[in-house]
C-alpha cells in the first residue's frame, strides 16, 4: 500500500442499503454520485473506502478527491511510507489536479520537489514543515521547484539554518502573494537559549516583491529590521502580521505607514510596542482599517493619540492592556472614529468600566458584526442583557471569565436573549466557569430558541460541564452535531471578520 493507515471498515458496498424495505443497495449509485458522497470525507476515510473493493477503489484514486493534501501525519493521518510511494503518488493520484500540499520534513527533498514541479503544473500553494528537523536533506542539485505558487508557508525549525535551502528556490518564488513563516513560539521554554536567525529574510524579501499578505508569527529572531526590510520592496502590502515576535518595538512603524500605501491590516499581538515609537507614526495619513495591539504595553496616552487619528478602522482588538480605560473609550468616542467600526476585542481590558462599555456599545453596538468582552469578572450576565437588544447585526460573540465569580449567571435568560435579538449570529462562546452557570428545568425551551433562531450558528464554545452537556444533546437531536464545542479544544476569535482571514490561516 502507497498510504499505510489502520483498516477498520470491510462490509462490501453490495450490504449497504438505503432502507430495509427498498432493498435498493448503494452499488447501484453511480460513479459520480459516489464520487460526490467520497467528497465530503477526509483523506484517511477515503483511503479506508478503497480498500472495499475495486470499483471504490478506482473512485477514490480519482484525482478531484486530492486537490488539497496534507501529508503531515499529525494533522491528517496519513503517512506515505517510503519517498518511493510519494514519488508514485505525485505521478499517478495527483497530477495536475493538485492544488495544495503539506509536506513534513523526511519528504521535503529535491526529487520530491522536481517531481511536483514537472507533474503538478498547478500546484499554488504549499506548506513545508521544516519545525521537527535536527538537519535538511542535501538540496545541491535541485534545479526545479514549483513555479506557479501563490501561497508558501514554512515552518522554521529553532536551529537548522535554511539558506541552503532558500538560496535554490528564490528564482521559482517571485510569483508569491501571501507568504507564512511560522516560528517555535509555542514550543519555547521559559529559560533563556542562544536565538539564531534561521532563515535570511533580508534576501528573502528581495525574491518576493509581490506579497500581499505576510504573517510572521512567534518567531524569535524578528525584529523592526525585518519590518522595514520587507516594506521597502513589497508595495503591493496589504496584511502585515507579527504576532508574538517579541523583538518588535515600532522602531520601524512611521517607515512601514510612509510606503505602504495599501497596508490595511495590521497584527501586532504580543509583540514589544514602545509607546513613544507608535506615536512617531503618521497613523492620520495611513490606509489601516484592522489593528490588533493586544498584550502591549501601550500607554492611556498612546492609545488616545493612535484611535484618535485613525480614520477608518474598522477592527480593533486591545485586550490585555493596563492602559486601555475609560478615558481611552471616551476619547475615541468624541473624536467620532468608531463610526467604521465592526470587530472590538477587548478580552482581559480588567481597568475599562462596565459603565463604560455600556455607553460605547449603546452608541455603535448596531454596526459591530464582532464582539470579545471576555476575561474580566466585572462584565456579567447583566450587561449582556442589557446591551443585546443593540447587537443586531452580531455574527461573533465572546463573553465570560475562567475565574470563578462571587454570583452567578443565569444562562437561561442570556440564551433566551441572544436567540432573540441576536439572529445573524455565527459562532458564540460562553468561557463561564460552569460551577457558576445556574439554568432550570425549563432550560430547553431557551437552548431550543438559540438553536431555531440562530440558524447561521456554526460554532457554540462552552466549558465542560452539566450545562454543556444540555446543549450539545439538544442541537445532536435536530442534527445539528458539529455546533457545540468545549473550550478544550476550540475558541472563538474575532480574527474571522478580518478582510485577509483566509490568507492568514495556517496549519
Amino acid at each position: 500500500m502507497d498510504l499505510l493507515f489502520p483498516v477498520t471498515f470491510r462490509k462490501r458496498p453490495s450490504q449497504l442499503f438505503f432502507g430495509s424495505s427498498s432493498g435498493t443497495s448503494i452499488e447501484k449509485l453511480p460513479d459520480k454520485v459516489i464520487l460526490h458522497i467520497f467528497s465530503y470525507l477526509s483523506h484517511l476515510e477515503i483511503c479506508r473506502m478503497a480498500m472495499i473493493c475495486r470499483r471504490w477503489r478506482t473512485i477514490a484514486y480519482n484525482t478531484q478527491l486530492w486537490k488539497n493534501v496534507s501529508l503531515r501525519p499529525e494533522v491528517s493521518g496519513l503517512h506515505v511510507g517510503s519517498l518511493e510511494s510519494l514519488l508514485s503518488l505525485i505521478s499517478v493520484r495527483f497530477g495536475p489536479s493538485l492544488r495544495y500540499i503539506e509536506l513534513p520534513i523526511e519528504l521535503i527533498t529535491h526529487t520530491v520537489l522536481h517531481e511536483l514541479s514537472s507533474k503538478c503544473p498547478n500546484l499554488t500553494h504549499m506548506l513545508l514543515d521544516f519545525s521537527t528537523a535536527m538537519q535538511l536533506h542535501d538540496f545541491s542539485e535541485m534545479q526545479a521547484f514549483p513555479a506557479k505558487l501563490r501561497y508558501m508557508c514554512i515552518c522554521l525549525s529553532e536551529v537548522i539554518f535554511m539558506e541552503g535551502f532558500m538560496r535554490k528556490i528564490y528564482n521559482f518564488i517571485n510569483g508569491l502573494e501571501v507568504l507564512h513563516l511560522i516560528g517555535t513560539y509555542e514550543k519555547c521554554e521559559e529559560e533563556e537559549e542562544e536565538i539564531y536567525e534561521v532563515i535570511n529574510v533580508h534576501k528573502l524579501k528581495s525574491a518576493t516583491p509581490n506579497l500581499r499578505v505576510i504573517n510572521l508569527y512567534g518567531i524569535n529572531f524578528i525584529d523592526d529590521s525585518h519590518i522595514d526590510a520587507f516594506s521597502s520592496n513589497c508595495i503591493q502590502l496589504e496584511c502585515l502580521a507579527v504576532n508574538f515576535c517579541n523583538k518588535v518595538t515600532g522602531s520601524t512603524l512611521k517607515a512601514l505607514l510612509a510606503r505602504s500605501k495599501q497596508l490595511k491590516c495590521l497584527l501586532m499581538n504580543g509583540t514589544s510596542l514602545k509607546s513613544e515609537y507608535v506615536m512617531q507614526a503618521e497613523w492620520d495619513k495611513c490606509s489601516v482599517q484592522e489593528l490588533d495591539i493586544s498584550g502591549t504595553d501601550l500607554s492611556t496616552e498612546c492609545l488616545i493619540d493612535v484611535l484618535t487619528r485613525i480614520p477608518t478602522l474598522r477592527f480593533l482588538s486591545a485586550g490585555q492592556i493596563n492602559g486601555f480605560n475609560d478615558s481611552v473609550l471616551k476619547a475615541w468616542m468624541e473624536g467620532g472614529n468608531p463610526k467604521t467600526l465592526i470587530a472590538l476585542d477587548l478580552d482581559s481590558s480588567d481597568n475599562i468600566s462596565d459603565e463604560g462599555l455600556a455607553r460605547f456599545i449603546t452608541r455603535y453596538g448596531a454596526q459591530l458584526q464582532a464582539c470579545v468582552l471576555s476575561g474580566m469578572t466585572h462584565i456579567t450576565d447583566q450587561l449582556w442583557m442589557t446591551i443585546m437588544p443593540i447587537l443586531t447585526n452580531i455574527r461573533i460573540i465572546v463573553m465570560g471569565t475562567t475565574e470563578r465569580l462571587s454570583g452567578n449567571i443565569h444562562v437561561d435568560q442570556l440564551m433566551d436573549t441572544i436567540g432573540s435579538h441576536c439572529t445573524k449570529l455565527e459562532r458564540l462562546e460562553l468561557r463561564w466557569d460552569p460551577e457558576n452557570l445556574r439554568f432550570s428545568d425549563k432550560s430547553q425551551k431557551a437552548i431550543d430558541l438559540l438553536r431555531v433562531k440562530c440558524l447561521k450558528l456554526r460554532c457554540l464554545v462552552l466549558n465542560d460541564g452539566r450545562y454543556y452537556e444540555t446543549v450539545k444533546a439538544n442541537f445532536e437531536r435536530a442534527d445539528r452535531t458539529t455546533v457545540v464545542r468545549t473550550t478544550t479544544s476550540c475558541r472563538v476569535s474575532a480574527y474571522h471578520v478580518l478582510s485577509n482571514y483566509n490568507d492568514l490561516i495556517f496549519n
